[in-house]
């Protein structure tokens, strides 16, 4: 198995399991490079008397909460371990993180949103708010005492597929062809998008505003933009720019059909057929 196999399976189990997350959560979180933190003392002072850098710890029920809800919310964009996913940075270097004290950086990003960049408000208690700062810190104090650099992936790392195959796919067995066209809608897209995020909106067009409706048990139906979908859980942004999201078993929803075409799709793709279907598509420019 070589490393662009491995590359590509690590990436198709980010695309296909953890799907359509609010894409968009925390974006500005990482705009910087790292810094350390500490209680105690500022980092100047730690780094001239060569010490190692503090790190506050959590309850571990905090951090648990946190990591559940981070990964409802936030896994698609930045990743499950908050190290950046396929279109967010990585949180664990994050400058914003590192000054956030208590919340009190992470918390107003998190319900005010970034328009700007995408970003919807979350409508969250401030027991949630703690939960995932508490989540947050953890994962980048974890980070930063483990050795060695991090790596994602490059544009180049998915140029390894069969172009021919990938096109046979595109207009039989993928049934792409039925509602794509290499001359209309996706003339040029190899020039527009490149590397994971052409690769994202190949396994899930999520730029298309999508719409769905969900009819909760108690009667009441919500509607707006389809933020996320996977096996268990289905999310929302309504009209007022606030994300919704809930279990899929405790809900009925339904989903804009050219959309569906995509979630079914799926569990249908073998890596190979990922592979070939990018190398072919990267040739549209």
């Amino acid at each position: 198995m070589n490393k662009v196999f491995l590359k590509m399976t690590f990436l198709r189990s980010i695309s296909l399991r953890s799907m359509l997350l609010a894409p968009y959560l925390l974006v500005s979180l990482a705009n910087a490079a790292p810094q350390t933190a500490t209680n105690n003392a500022p980092a100047e002072k730690v780094a001239k008397a060569g010490a190692s850098p503090a790190h506050k710890t959590y309850p571990p029920e905090l951090v648990q909460k946190g990591g559940a809800l981070f990964r409802q919310d936030c896994s698609f964009c930045h990743g499950r371990d908050a190290g950046g996913g396929e279109s967010g940075p990585d949180l664990t270097r994050s400058k914003l993180v590192s000054e956030d004290v208590d919340g009190n950086k992470i918390g107003p990003v998190v319900r005010n949103g970034r328009p700007d960049k995408g970003m919807p408000r979350f409508d969250r208690s401030d027991d949630q708010i703690a939960s995932l700062m508490a989540f947050i810190h953890t994962q980048q104090n974890n980070a930063q005492t483990k050795s060695g650099g991090r790596k994602g992936v490059d544009a180049a790392d998915l140029q390894s597929g069969n172009v021919d195959a990938g096109k046979k796919y595109f207009n039989g067995a993928g049934g792409c062809s039925t509602c794509h066209s290499p001359t209309g809608d996706l003339a040029g897209i190899a020039s527009r998008h490149k590397g994971l995020e052409l690769e994202e909106r190949m396994l899930y067009p999520r730029y298309t505003n999508s719409k769905v409706s969900v009819m909760l048990t108690s009667g009441e139906t919500i509607t707006g933009t389809l933020a996320y979908r996977d096996e268990f859980t289905v999310g929302l942004i309504d009209s007022t720019g606030t994300y919704h999201s809930w279990r899929t078993s405790d809900v009925q929803f339904k989903i804009d059909e050219s959309v569906n075409a995509h979630v079914e799709q799926f569990p249908k793709y073998t890596d190979e057929n990922i592979h070939d279907l990018m190398a072919y598509l990267q040739t549209l420019r």
